[in-house]
């Protein structure tokens, strides 16, 4: 059996690939799965060099972990009908992103079956070490050994790059900036637009892979042989609960078209079946539920490691009243219920003074009267590269999940030198929890036609803070408001 390591090579930027295999046939799965394969790592550096590579004596530091033998009487199942996806009938190279979940596994071994001769990386970022003492060992320690596990039993080669100061650069910096001026920036879709399928669709440009894939829930539809030049569309997955285009939304055309994501055609729980069947190494692993690349790390610690603590009031907005304090204002979201630490609730963040340190709560967050169905949108990215026209009717995301809102859009000049062109969308329904610094994706049926950044809400229906509350913000001496009111149950 072929080893699956990286052999030496004298440029830059090259790939060796293994010798053709014959056609692989796409039907059946063997009832056995390959023993485990070694890997070496030792010309990382000459295939990545603008990138720093786990050490080969590093990665023999890690083991596979220990997995259960197949099932005696697995029976060879039929792939094809969820190879639509994956591209099956053309002999591909594939970069595939392999985070040693059962999503990313899944869609190697489609990949693999479909006949395409695939490559998987897995990506380590900077604070996964600076957080290594939250636990007993490091946080993407598993995550590497079950990629590995994977790779081997697919007889696939695996490449460890890391990506510490890009990440830091394009990423962590600007949630950063963005918590300390109150905004509530999306990190998944950063991770997105400037690492996976940013910095790393950069670094292996001259690779030679036809596409780069990993195991995210969308359909790209790739132009046809006789219109080459045509745009590549984003569509809804299959899975409408899973479905993770709001992530991808403000993608390039250009990084659009390079992707293949071959679980866009399948519902969730067929992905575990696959998985199960397969006999995969990480067939049992729950899934992921953490900010893009924090895995195990709470979001709070997090901003309490890079942004630290301040304390301040919490100000009742209708009244003024001083009810509490609070760790520091980027701790909290419009809309935010939980960790408030107030009795007598449920109470809501409804707003923030930024300037002064002060988060406005309420018992009446969801009065008729409060409800928010316009704001702006900035930082506009369309994958056809023409924006919908004034009053289209158009749907909206301002959240992932599978809700939809009918939206209508009108054309409006910037008020911030920020940002080139603005948008004001109006829903047809309200909506509570519009954060400004998060996104808003924008579709036609079930395309997705490009996002933009929340700036602010233009209704004048937004919750109101009384001026007593306002006045009291600006004290710079908040001793003066003595000491917290007794709350009253309602």
């Amino acid at each position: 059996m072929r080893r699956a390591m990286v052999t030496a090579v004298a440029l830059p930027f090259s790939l060796p690939f293994p010798k053709p295999k014959p056609p692989l046939k796409p039907k059946l799965i063997p009832s056995s799965l390959p023993p485990p394969l070694s890997l070496s790592l030792s010309t990382s550096r000459l295939i990545f060099p603008k990138f720093r590579w786990l050490s080969s004596s590093t990665s023999a530091l890690l083991t596979t972990p220990s997995l259960s033998p197949p099932p005696k009487n697995l029976v060879d199942f039929d792939l094809e009908p969820y190879l639509a996806c994956s591209m099956p009938g053309k002999r591909l190279r594939v970069a595939v992103l392999l985070s040693g979940g059962v999503d990313s596994s899944v869609a190697l071994r489609l990949l693999h079956a479909a006949g395409h001769e695939c490559t998987a990386f897995y990506l380590k970022i900077w604070f996964q070490e600076d957080f290594k003492n939250f636990w007993s060992e490091c946080p993407w320690d598993e995550d590497l050994k079950y990629a590995r596990a994977v790779c081997d039993s697919t007889d696939v080669p695996l490449e460890v790059v890391h990506l510490s100061d890009e990440y830091w650069n394009n990423v962590v910096s600007y949630i950063i900036n963005e918590y300390r001026c109150g905004r509530t920036p999306n990190p998944d879709v950063l991770c997105n637009t400037r690492i996976k399928f940013g910095a790393f669709l950069e670094a292996v440009q001259k690779m030679e892979f036809d596409y780069i894939a990993s195991g995210h829930y969308a359909h790209v539809v790739h132009s046809a042989p006789d219109n080459p030049s045509g745009p590549s569309m984003l569509k809804l997955s299959r899975d409408m609960v899973k479905d993770q285009t709001y992530f991808l939304s403000h993608l390039s055309q250009s990084q659009l078209e390079r992707l293949l994501f071959p679980l866009g055609c399948m519902q969730k729980d067929q992905v575990r079946t696959l998985a199960t069947l397969m006999d995969l190494p990480n067939k049992d692993r729950k899934d992921s539920q953490g900010i893009c690349f924090l895995g195990k790390v709470k979001f709070s610690e997090f901003v309490e490691m890079h942004i630290g603590e301040k304390e301040g009031v919490m100000l009742e907005a209708e009244t003024g009243d001083y009810l509490g304090n609070h760790r520091g204002f980027w701790f909290y979201t419009i809309g935010q219920r939980q960790g408030l630490r107030l009795p007598g609730g449920p109470w809501y963040v409804v707003g923030k003074d930024t300037q002064h340190n002060v988060v406005f709560v309420s018992r009446q967050y969801f009065s008729l009267d409060k409800r928010r169905r316009t704001f702006r949108v900035g930082s506009l990215t369309w994958f056809s590269g023409f924006c919908p026209s004034n009053n289209e009717k158009i749907r909206c995301k301002v959240r992932h999940g599978p809700g939809f809102y009918d939206c209508s859009i009108k054309h409006e000049p910037s008020k911030d030198d920020k940002y080139e062109d603005c948008l004001e969308v109006h829903l047809n329904e309200d909506d509570q929890g519009l954060a400004a610094g998060q996104f808003a994706a924008f579709y036609h049926g079930d395309i997705c036609l490009g996002s933009g950044i929340i700036l602010d809400s233009c209704d004048a229906k937004t919750f109101p803070i009384c001026s007593r509350a306002l006045e009291l913000a600006k004290l710079e001496d908040k001793s003066k408001l003595g000491k917290p009111v007794r709350i009253m149950n309602l």
